[in-house]
């Protein structure tokens, strides 16, 4: 119940912002422009069989293996931009000019080189990704106190020890921040993805329901993108307080 009356607020905007749209999609009463709420809720139920076994895990494979290989390959450029100075000179200005070149230019060339198959649109995943969680783990491991690491080096700590003991818990709150921020970032990619080129996913069905004039099918797999974007949050959330539970105390 107090969970309840804490979140309250939130429910009541969400149940305004619903009856708002139903109205306005009430008045201009053409669905092809604007479907009310109830009837995406009916398409979503009368499409469920093609949504929830074909192309909604399709979807959810392609953002979670972009999420996966973006946590990765962020940990390893943040670890060693932290680790050699060099290296941070070298390839900071690189990974922020990944984030300025569209997206939708580059993504049909990726189909040329991989073909429809699912790598296509992990590597859109990636490329959207990776950044945030680059920059927010190297901004939290440069957060940990100079004098924390002169103590420990003093004490004969090395420099891995250093990393591993002061840098790496230190920078745990800034990573699943970079996590929850990359989700829907990830599901973008891959809904982008699909929709620019693939014969499956949610971005594939919304293209096609489009073609058809089908508002409330074109609206049906994006609802199911948010929600899986929420319960993927939601999560990873539960993992982060059970690990950072620290910071209740503090």
């Amino acid at each position: 119940m107090k969970k309840f009356r804490k979140h309250l607020p939130a429910y009541i905007t969400a149940a305004a912002l619903l009856i708002l749209w139903q109205v306005i999609a009430m008045l201009i009463n053409a669905a092809y422009i604007l479907p009310s709420p109830v009837q995406i809720a009916v398409r979503i139920w009368e499409l469920r069989e093609p949504l929830f076994t074909v192309h909604t895990p399709y979807t959810m494979l392609v953002t979670l293996l972009g999420l996966l290989i973006s946590v990765v390959l962020g940990i390893a450029l943040a670890a060693l931009m932290d680790r050699f100075e060099t290296a941070e000179r070298a390839l900071y200005p690189v990974i922020v000019t990944t984030q300025t070149i569209p997206i939708t230019a580059i993504a049909p060339l990726f189909v040329l080189w991989l073909g429809y198959g699912i790598w296509s649109k992990v590597l859109v995943s990636v490329i959207i990704t990776f950044f945030p969680i680059t920059v927010s783990l190297h901004d939290g491991l440069r957060s940990s106190k100079r004098e924390s690491e002169e103590l420990l080096q003093t004490m004969g700590a090395s420099r891995t020890a250093i990393f591993f003991k002061l840098k790496l818990p230190g920078a745990l709150p800034s990573f699943f921040s970079a996590i929850k921020m990359a989700v829907p970032l990830s599901i973008i990619g891959a809904a982008m993805g699909e929709w620019l080129g693939s014969q499956s996913g949610l971005g594939y069905f919304s293209k096609r329901m489009m073609t058809q004039l089908d508002g409330a099918g074109v609206f049906a797999p994006v609802v199911i993108l948010a929600v899986c974007a929420m319960l993927v949050v939601a999560v990873i959330s539960f993992f982060e307080r059970k690990l950072l539970k620290w910071r209740k105390e503090m």
